[in-house]
């Protein structure tokens, strides 16, 4: 796995010095301060802050010569990817889990639901540096997913948000076109056969565990995060500024 570290560049998160020249910036972006400038400068501040929320302050590490970059698929059947690196060796290790569920008879039908003490207890387990950041997919509901796709995206996403923060890591939402466009498996033609693919290839020590199609959930995990280390050296300010239409925190 030692190739694997030069694929990825580290994501470096903003301080509180950068976040106030950020702000002086968007203040001063436009020299004729029109309605629709003010609207993308508010849109801009409101996304910025929304990140920043996200973001808990990095303690002093005591050893700095390794990092953990998270990733989560949110979905009932996703997964939570770890990748720990270590800057020194050029080296990394990778690993993936299931993200534990329960039966609940919902009706009169049996639905999955998150098991949520032990997605808290495998954290834990994991002895994660706090300040860590996860890179957790962001939920883009479709006319097509019909409201339980609604309501099972949505309240994942937002499981995995409160869960994450309060675990004490920073949380960076990542639109699925991202990460996809990323690793070239954006549009109608790519599957999920093909993200296991993928990640088989970046992840090859992995690739037993990445064999059956239900399997999509662990691979997609691990490529969030994979993409996440891969991010150039930037804020989460610039992150955040970008083109709403891509990076859009809100559908």
């Amino acid at each position: 796995m030692c190739s694997l570290l030069s694929k990825f560049r580290p994501f470096l998160p903003h301080s509180p010095s950068s976040l106030q020249q950020r702000r002086r910036s968007l203040a001063f972006s436009s020299a004729l301060p029109t309605t629709k400038t003010t609207k993308a400068i508010d849109a801009a501040l409101m996304k910025e802050k929304w990140l920043e929320s996200l973001t808990l302050p990095s303690p002093p590490r005591i050893n700095s010569d390794s990092s953990c970059v998270i990733g989560v698929d949110p979905d009932m059947s996703g997964a939570l990817a770890l990748l720990r690196i270590n800057h020194v060796l050029g080296s990394s290790e990778a690993q993936v889990f299931d993200t534990p569920h329960l039966p609940v008879l919902v009706g009169t039908r049996v639905r999955k639901r998150f098991d949520a003490k032990s997605i808290v207890e495998l954290i834990r387990s994991l002895d994660i540096p706090s300040g860590s950041t996860a890179f957790l997919e962001q939920s883009t509901p479709f006319p097509k997913d019909g409201k339980q796709g609604w309501y099972s995206g949505g309240f994942g996403y937002g499981f995995w948000i409160g869960t994450l923060v309060a675990s004490g890591f920073s949380v960076v939402p990542v639109p699925s076109a991202l990460w996809k466009r990323h690793f070239q498996l954006a549009g109608g033609n790519s599957t999920k056969d093909d993200s296991r693919r993928v990640a088989s290839e970046l992840f090859p020590l992995l690739s037993s565990q990445l064999k059956r199609k239900k399997d999509h959930g662990r691979a997609e995990a691990l490529l969030i995060a994979a993409y996440g280390e891969a991010l150039k050296p930037t804020t989460l300010q610039e992150f955040a500024s970008s083109d709403s239409e891509v990076y859009c925190l809100e559908n």
